[in-house]
């Protein structure tokens, strides 16, 4: 993953990049795991900030730190990083989930992941997460404004096809209707939707939320060609965030995805 590191750190110092609320003294994060070696990959939209800083906004360091940062690899700017630096940055990615993971969000998703035998914290059977913007933002992404959003969009539109054209992904997950509509529009990949009725949150006083799933084969993303084609998966429900996401939902949505991979692995 050296040429795609090398792609993303150049961009930090982009004029585009500086209007974004990128936190451009964190290293970009090309995976959550180990990518050389998983089948499975999860997707979202950008690193959070709470990868980098605590709840008080200060950096991170020690046992705690997950990321390297500029002050973490002893450099004054991203233009004085060199082939040391990218194998700390990458092995920090690599072994994220046997360090100091974000559990908080990490663990709904794995339990998703479980139900196809693969989890983020195996040695074996591995999974491991990627974003649409390597990148952390030290706002939330509901918080950026549309400029921004649309920025950081376009300046990492082709992120994801650099880091899986070379794989071992057999199957990508997309979690949340935002990251689904994203997905679309940056590759030109329209998925199949279907409702499924299991997946309705109930929300009392309020419209039920229905549930979708979205499913499609990819071979290419953004014109650029994968060595094979990858399954994808996706449902609108974010584990994470959305309102009454019930463990029914989360058990339902995870026998679709074991149902929909059998015989894939």
């Amino acid at each position: 993953m050296h040429a795609p590191l090398t792609t993303f750190i150049d961009r930090l110092d982009s004029p585009a990049m500086r209007q974004t609320d990128v936190i451009r003294w964190g290293a970009p994060v090309p995976s959550f795991g180990d990518l050389n070696r998983a089948v499975v990959a999860t997707l979202g939209l950008n690193p959070s900030n709470r990868e980098f800083v605590d709840d008080g906004g200060i950096e991170l360091h020690g046992f705690y730190r997950r990321f390297h940062t500029l002050k973490s690899l002893g450099l004054r700017s991203w233009a004085d990083a060199d082939a040391y630096h990218l194998r700390l940055i990458l092995e920090s990615c690599r072994t994220y989930f046997l360090a100091n993971p974000y559990d908080l969000w990490f663990r709904k998703l794995d339990q998703i992941l479980q139900g196809i035998g693969v989890s983020y914290y195996a040695t074996s059977d591995i999974a491991c997460h990627l974003d649409l913007i390597p990148y952390a933002t030290s706002r939330k992404w509901t918080e950026l404004s549309f400029r921004q959003r649309s920025s950081l969009l376009t300046l990492s539109g082709d992120s994801l096809p650099l880091l899986l054209r070379n794989s071992s992904v057999r199957l990508l997950i997309l979690n949340g209707q935002t990251v689904v509509n994203q997905f679309e529009e940056l590759t030109d990949n329209h998925l199949e939707r279907r409702e499924m009725m299991g997946w309705t949150l109930n929300r009392r006083g309020k419209p039920d939320v229905k549930g979708f799933a979205y499913q499609g084969f990819v071979e290419s993303l953004c014109g650029i060609r994968l060595s094979h084609r990858i399954l994808v998966l996706g449902f609108n429900h974010n584990i994470q965030s959305s309102f009454g996401v019930t463990r029914e939902a989360v058990a339902a949505i995870r026998r679709w995805i074991a149902k929909a991979t059998k015989g894939l692995f």
